[in-house]
């Protein structure tokens, strides 16, 4: 069986976060490298933050859709170069927003404390916010508080 890495890439648009499942690996910039071979396929990935407590999972669901392909798939995790949230696709901020997440703003990876206190409301898109805490239930997010919707909401962290 023939397969490339844009075959690859698209069938694993179906693996998602387990803890967002609205966003794939692929649009959270998780996936960092493909390498197919005649048979077999090499998958990189680089999770979010070191002791993401979710890579096993991710790890899992990259095996069962490589095994589609292939029974020579292996996934490995690599932090050489460190996920940044600037990876995060049109595609994947768009699907935290509507998770209810507000997403990751692009930034030049000058990260400076207006960044971190400058947050839209994935609800009301209210610019009207405060940080309540840089601490979220994951170490990927920081949790908000709108004063116009006056809803508290999470932001996956700029990084």
């Amino acid at each position: 069986m023939t397969f490339n890495t844009e075959q690859v890439l698209q069938a694993l648009e179906q693996v998602t976060d387990p803890e967002i499942p609205t966003v794939s690996l692929v649009d959270l910039g998780i996936i960092t490298g493909i390498d197919c071979q005649e048979d077999s396929i090499h998958v990189t990935m680089t999770p979010t933050f070191v002791g993401c407590p979710a890579i096993e999972v991710m790890k899992q669901g990259v095996e069962e859709v490589l095994q589609t392909f292939t029974k020579n798939g292996k996934v490995s995790v690599n932090y050489d170069i460190p996920w940044d949230s600037n990876r995060v696709t049109e595609k994947g901020r768009k699907a935290l927003k509507d998770f209810g997440l507000a997403p990751p703003p692009k930034y030049d990876m000058v990260l400076n404390l207006d960044i971190l206190h400058t947050v839209s409301c994935p609800y009301c898109n209210s610019h009207n916010t405060i940080l309540q805490t840089p601490f979220g239930p994951t170490l990927c997010r920081s949790i908000h508080y709108c004063n116009s919707c006056l809803q508290a909401f999470e932001q996956f962290k700029p990084v």
